[in-house]
């Protein structure tokens, strides 16, 4: 039974921003004796950030919903999967990650909702930004980047470390950049917090994420266009047939081709995404792959449609979290996975055929 709102904070931001990576701090202050809950819902179809975020707190639960931008977060999956998160971890604090190419109002209207008023206590929402982006027009004039930040109760400007390792005036150019276009969104109010990828998270972060949100009506009117599957949502009836923090509901389930492959695309807001599931018990040569991932970067260098490129895969040296986005290129080792997943996105479609006969000549035969 449920006697205290559970404290919501909804962690926004485009693609590559840094958002999994500061979860993963966050989940890092939390307090021995509670339990902190996260969803995590991706663009593309096979889920791979809760891998990244390599739990192995038994105070942490993680779920995932996979396939969808935050246009339709307010159909069936989002909300079972934030029922049965509920229910099943009870937590003291639920931490949600929409996807960098979703709408955050979609979000923030599910969560207003009369049936989860005296369950969810909706505390600030936080917005990622690389202050680089705000220059290049493919960002800062991309309706779900400008929501993204109308919506948000307080700023973060991430990876500062990256923006001059050698001028620290062409880093501060880059923060007074960012701060005038706020000002253009006429976001002059909103608080705007620097933070360097190799330090410790801010201690007035940890401050501000437990005021609670502040309403902007205007906010939520912003002109979003709805997806034919938006439509399906969750109503009043629904919930009740189903159980409002019922755990039975069914979980979607991979299903293998005969090579032991699960392949799943996606197509929305622009980009296309393409994503393979292993099997367990398949393993891929380290340096192979690497060579792999190295291939399809260079070629997004040189002026290739990719937009991001992340993995959680099986290989003959360990389990290996990969993350690449505009140029910025991370391997970092895992403790523990269910299965191999790689997954790509794309603004256009890409060839994936042959980039599967390439990730399978990969593998350990």
């Amino acid at each position: 039974m449920i006697v205290k709102a559970i404290p919501t904070n909804i962690i926004t931001g485009f693609l590559g921003v840094g958002k999994t990576s500061l979860i993963k701090q966050l989940l890092a202050t939390k307090p021995e004796n509670e339990t902190w809950a996260v969803l995590v819902n991706e663009f593309g179809e096979v889920g791979i950030d809760a891998g990244l975020l390599n739990n192995s707190d038994s105070g942490i639960q993680i779920r995932e919903v996979a396939g969808g931008c935050m246009c339709c977060a307010a159909g069936v999956p989002t909300q079972v999967a934030i029922n049965q998160l509920i229910a099943r971890a009870k937590p003291d604090r639920l931490l949600i990650e929409p996807t960098g190419l979703g709408h955050p109002n979609e979000i923030i209207k599910v969560l207003s909702a009369p049936h989860y008023q005296n369950v969810i206590s909706l505390c600030s929402t936080l917005c990622l930004v690389d202050a680089r982006k705000v220059s290049d027009p493919r960002y800062s004039t991309h309706a779900n980047f400008i929501q993204q930040l109308q919506v948000a109760d307080v700023i973060m400007a991430t990876k500062t470390d990256l923006y001059s390792a050698t001028d620290p005036a062409e880093s501060a150019a880059l923060l007074t950049a960012l701060q005038a276009y706020l000002n253009d969104l006429q976001r002059i109010d909103i608080p705007v917090i620097s933070h360097s990828s190799q330090r410790d998270l801010p201690l007035d972060l940890l401050a501000f994420l437990d005021q609670p949100r502040r309403e902007r009506a205007w906010a939520l009117k912003a002109n979003v266009v709805a997806k034919p599957h938006s439509l399906l949502r969750v109503t009043a009836n629904t919930l009740g047939e189903m159980g409002l923090f019922a755990e039975n509901v069914s979980e979607q389930r991979l299903t293998f081709d005969p090579r032991g492959i699960a392949r799943k695309q996606n197509h929305g807001e622009g980009c296309f995404s393409c994503g393979w599931v292993f099997e367990p018990s398949q393993e891929f040569d380290f340096y192979r792959l690497m060579a792999f991932i190295q291939d399809q970067t260079r070629l997004a260098t040189a002026g290739e449609s990719l937009l991001r490129l992340k993995a959680v895969m099986i290989t003959t040296d360990g389990i290996a979290g990969i993350n690449w986005v505009d140029r910025e290129y991370h391997v970092v080792e895992l403790d523990d996975t269910l299965d191999s997943r790689l997954e790509m996105i794309a603004t256009q479609e890409l060839d994936w055929d042959d980039i599967e006969r390439q990730l399978m000549a990969c593998l350990v035969v």
